[in-house]
């Protein structure tokens, strides 16, 4: 269980370094596609949090625990207070609570979660 955990962080990371590249050298893919690809790649990454702290919960869960993740995550801009707004202002904060709501963005969050529960699903086929 330790190694699964293992592989499923090494995948979030891989997929932080490279939703980093699409966010801040991005724009040869233009703002939209640029903007859908980090969203879906950000949903990859939750998928695969939620993996590594619960690797012997079933794939479909795991994909709809992290899809729901999403959903709250995006929903939760709806709400506006200083405090929170304050840290949405941060790149950290925007990286990862984002900083207004889109409903196209649930599209790339569900593109995003399929991806990654069929990686996994191919990857791990046999065990």
């Amino acid at each position: 269980m330790t190694r699964t955990r293992t592989n499923y962080l090494v995948l979030a990371v891989m997929t932080i370094a490279v939703g980093l590249i699409v966010h801040l050298r991005g724009a040869v893919l233009g703002p939209v596609l640029r903007d859908v690809a980090g969203d879906a790649l950000w949903a990859v990454m939750i998928t695969w949090w939620v993996s590594a702290l619960v690797p012997s919960v079933r794939l479909a869960v795991r994909g709809a625990v992290a899809y729901t993740i999403c959903l709250g995550v995006e929903v939760s801009q709806l709400y506006h207070a200083p405090t929170i707004d304050a840290v949405r202002a941060t790149l950290p904060g925007r990286l990862v609570l984002g900083s207004g709501f889109d409903p196209r963005d649930l599209l790339a969050y569900a593109v995003g979660v399929i991806g990654a529960v069929l990686l996994d699903s191919c990857f791990n086929e046999g065990r």
